[in-house]
C-alpha cells in the first residue's frame, strides 16, 4: 500500500501543476507560486528606478501588505504595493539613497490565487551602489513587564551609537516582529550597531511620543556569519518521519538580540472627562495625578463643606461625594473648577473651567422609580395578607450593605477587609466584635482594626488566627453610619481558619543575579499575582500557606525598593526593571514542602515564560495543504492509470 501511495504521488506530480481542483474530482494545485523574473533583477546593483516588478508563474494574491511587507531602509512616504495578476508591483515614493541596499521583505504575504498555497518567506533585494549588503540580525521583542511576545512592533538599527539618536533620526534598517515577538533585519552592512523597537504611532520611525511603546538597549553588536547545518524533517505521513536531513545554511549572527519593550509613564496631565453617573457624587478623571486636588466653587449651589473628597491612590481619579440631600436632588450642578494641567511647554499650570454636572437619572424619575418599588412591595404584602401568610405593614429600613472579604475559609496570614458603599461619618469600633470558638464555647478574640491607606471607604481587620479554629465577626446594628444617615443592620459572619495540613509550602532559592532587591511573585494560571515576597539577602523566598494547585513564578529587580515593578524612561536613559520567569509549572499539593532552585539567567529571556500562561500565542504557520495524497487514495489505482498512462 505504501509503495502504491508513493507511485501515486509521483504520478500526480506530473499533472498537478497543470490542473487545479476541478468538479470531476481531479488533482488539487498544491504547488506554491515561484518567481520567474523581475525588473530590476533580484540582487541587482546600481539600480536607479523606484518601481520593482516581480513576475510569478501563476496568478497570486497579496495578503495584508500594509503590515506584512517591510521595506528597508524605512520609507517616510508609504510605498504603494499591489498584486496585479501574476505580478507584484512596488512603487517606492521616497528618493533612493546612494550606495544603499534595499530589501522588500514580503514575509508570508504571497500565495497563489486559487488554492492559497503560501510561497513562504520571500525577500527581494537590490542596491543603488555597487555592492549588496547581505548580513542579517535577529532576535525577539518582549513586553518588559511580563515577557509577553510583542507582535507587530517595529525593530530598527542605528550605527550612530549616541544615546539621543532615537529621537533625532529615523531608523536605518527595520523589521517587524511576528506573533512570537521574533524579528529579522536584513540587508545589514558590516559595522557596529544598537537595536531599538518602536510602536510608531505617526510613521516617522522616530521616538517622539511618550505614548509609543519602545525598547532600547545599551548593548552593541557587529553582524557576522558562520557555516552551519540544520535538520530538515521529511514526513512519510502526518504521523511518521521518513527521513531527517542535515541541510547546510549560512547562520547569521547575532540571532538572539532581546529587546524589552515598555511604555513610559504618561505624566502629561489633562482632564479626560467628568461625570455624574450617580446623583450623589461627581467624578473627575485625569490622565495623570497631582498633589493638588481640583477646587470646586459652586455657581448655582453652595459648595462650602458640600463634599467628602475621595481621591484614588495616584490622584488621577477623584470623586466628590455630596453631603446634602438637597444637592443630590438637584439635577444640574454648575461649578467653576480649578485644577492643574500640563501646558504646551510641559509645565504644570492652573486651569479653570466651568462645568455642568448633570445627573444621569433625573430626580423626578428616581422618585417615580421608588414609588413603583413601593407599589410592588405593597401588592406583595396584600397578597400575603389574603393568603393568611405573615406580612409587613411597614417597609423595611434601608441598611448599609458592608462588603466583607474574604468569606468562609481563611489562611492564617489573611486579613479581613470591610468596605462601605459610601464614606462614613461615624464608626463605633466598640460595636465590632470578634469571637473564637473553644470547646463549643465562644470567647472574645483580640484584633486590630485600621483604615486602609489610600481608600477612605475601606478598613482592615487582622488577628492572630489559630489554625483549625472557628471565628465569628459581629457588628452591632447602627455601629456604622454613612454620610447619608444610613446605618448598618446587625452583621454576623462566620469564619474558619484552615489547618496546616490543608496547605503547601514553597521555598525558592535564587541564583544568577547579584542583587539584593529581588521580589518574587507566585502566579496563578492566568498570570495574576497570588502572593509576593521580597527575597532575603541570601536569595531565599519562602511562600507559606499556599492553597493546593498549579502555580508559576515571576521575579523582578526592585531597584528603588517600592515593592512594585516600574517602567522605564528613555529620556532618563533608564530601562524598565528586569523581569524573569521560572520556565516550568510548579505544582503545590496539600502537606507538601516544595523547593525550587532558580537561576534567573540560565535561559535567555525569550525562552523563559511558560507557553501555558503566555497570552500572545504563536500564529499558526502557513503550510502547503498537500491534499493530493488523500485524493490519490480516493481516486484509486484505475483512475491514475487512465489519466496518467502510468501502470501501477
Amino acid at each position: 500500500m505504501k509503495k502504491l501511495l508513493y507511485i501515486c504521488l509521483a504520478a500526480l506530480a506530473v499533472i498537478s501543476c497543470a490542473r487545479m481542483g476541478s468538479p470531476d474530482g481531479g488533482w488539487y494545485d498544491d504547488t506554491p507560486p515561484y518567481v520567474i523574473g523581475s525588473s530590476p533583477n533580484d540582487k541587482a546593483t546600481n539600480v536607479e528606478t523606484k518601481r520593482v516588478t516581480i513576475s510569478f508563474n501563476e496568478y497570486i494574491k497579496l495578503e495584508d501588505a500594509m503590515n506584512k511587507v517591510i521595506v528597508s531602509p524605512p520609507q517616510l512616504e508609504m510605498p504603494e504595493i499591489k498584486a496585479a495578476g501574476k505580478r507584484v508591483i512596488v512603487d517606492l515614493k521616497d528618493t533612493l539613497k546612494e550606495n544603499t541596499t534595499y530589501t522588500i521583505d514580503f514575509s508570508d504575504a504571497i500565495s497563489d490565487n486559487n488554492e492559497g498555497n503560501p510561497m513562504g518567506n520571500y525577500t527581494f533585494t537590490f542596491s543603488t551602489g555597487t555592492e549588496i549588503d547581505t548580513f542579517e540580525v535577529s532576535g525577539y521583542v518582549l513586553a518588559a513587564e511580563n515577557l509577553e511576545p510583542v507582535k507587530g512592533i517595529l525593530v530598527g538599527l542605528y550605527d550612530d551609537l549616541s544615546d539621543s539618536i532615537f529621537k533625532q533620526k529615523p531608523m536605518m534598517r527595520i523589521s517587524r516582529t511576528d506573533s512570537r515577538g521574533h524579528f529579522t533585519v536584513k540587508g545589514v552592512a558590516p559595522g557596529t550597531y544598537r537595536a531599538y523597537a518602536l510602536q510608531d504611532a505617526d510613521g516617522d520611525f522616530i521616538y517622539n511620543q511618550k505614548s509609543e511603546m519602545l525598547a532600547f538597549s545599551h548593548h552593541t553588536f557587529e553582524p557576522s556569519w558562520k557555516p552551519d547545518t540544520r535538520q530538515d524533517t521529511i514526513w512519510r505521513d502526518s504521523l511518521h518521519i521518513d527521513n531527517i536531513l542535515q541541510v547546510p545554511y549560512t547562520h547569521f549572527l547575532p540571532d538572539d538580540i532581546t529587546l524589552l519593550a515598555f511604555t513610559a509613564i504618561q505624566d502629561s496631565r489633562y482632564l479626560i472627562k467628568t461625570e455624574r453617573a450617580e446623583p450623589h457624587k461627581l467624578g473627575f478623571y485625569f490622565s495623570y495625578g497631582d498633589s493638588l486636588l481640583p477646587v470646586i466653587r459652586g455657581l448655582n449651589f453652595p459648595s462650602d463643606s458640600a463634599f467628602i473628597v475621595e481621591p484614588s491612590a495616584k490622584n488621577d481619579t477623584i470623586f466628590y461625594w455630596l453631603r446634602d440631600t438637597t444637592l443630590i436632588n438637584q439635577d444640574t450642578l454648575r461649578a467653576e473648577v480649578e485644577y492643574m494641567m500640563t501646558d504646551s511647554l510641559n509645565q504644570l499650570v492652573s486651569q479653570t473651567d466651568t462645568i455642568e454636572f448633570l445627573a444621569k437619572v433625573p430626580h423626578e424619575k428616581r422618585v417615580k422609580n421608588k414609588e413603583k418599588e413601593m407599589e410592588k412591595w405593597l401588592k406583595e404584602q396584600e397578597k400575603k395578607k389574603k393568603r393568611g401568610q405573615d406580612y409587613d405593614s411597614v417597609p423595611p429600613p434601608e441598611w448599609i450593605k458592608l462588603k466583607i472579604m474574604p468569606t468562609g475559609s481563611l489562611a492564617p496570614d489573611q486579613r479581613i477587609t470591610i468596605e462601605s458603599p459610601a464614606p462614613l461619618q461615624r464608626l463605633d469600633t466598640a460595636g465590632i466584635h470578634l469571637y473564637t470558638k473553644v470547646d463549643s464555647l465562644w470567647y472574645k478574640a483580640a484584633y486590630t482594626f485600621r483604615p486602609v491607606e489610600g481608600n477612605i471607604r475601606k478598613y482592615e481587620l487582622s488577628a492572630d488566627w489559630k489554625m483549625g479554629s472557628e471565628y465569628s465577626l459581629e457588628i452591632d446594628s447602627a455601629a456604622v453610619e454613612d454620610i447619608f444617615g444610613l446605618v448598618t443592620d446587625a452583621v454576623k459572619q462566620g469564619l474558619k481558619i484552615k489547618k496546616e495540613e490543608d496547605f503547601s509550602t514553597l521555598t525558592v532559592n535564587l541564583s544568577g543575579v547579584q542583587d539584593t532587591g529581588i521580589v518574587v511573585q507566585l502566579l496563578s494560571s492566568s498570570d495574576a499575582v497570588v502572593k509576593q515576597l521580597r527575597a532575603t539577602p541570601a536569595g531565599v523566598v519562602k511562600f507559606l500557606y499556599i492553597n493546593p494547585g498549579k502555580y508559576y513564578l515571576r521575579a523582578f529587580i526592585d531597584r528603588n525598593g517600592n515593592n512594585k515593578w516600574d517602567t522605564g524612561d528613555y529620556n532618563a536613559d533608564m530601562e524598565a526593571e528586569n523581569v524573569y520567569y521560572y520556565p516550568d509549572e510548579t505544582e503545590c499539593k496539600a502537606k507538601w514542602d516544595v523547593t525550587r532552585n532558580w537561576n534567573l539567567t540560565s535561559r535567555p529571556r525569550f525562552r523563559q515564560k511558560p507557553l501555558a500562561i503566555t497570552k500572545q500565542k504563536p500564529d499558526k504557520e502557513k503550510k502547503l495543504r498537500n491534499r493530493n495524497a488523500q485524493r490519490a487514495k480516493e481516486l484509486g489505482k484505475e483512475y491514475i492509470q487512465k489519466t496518467t498512462g502510468v501502470r501501477l
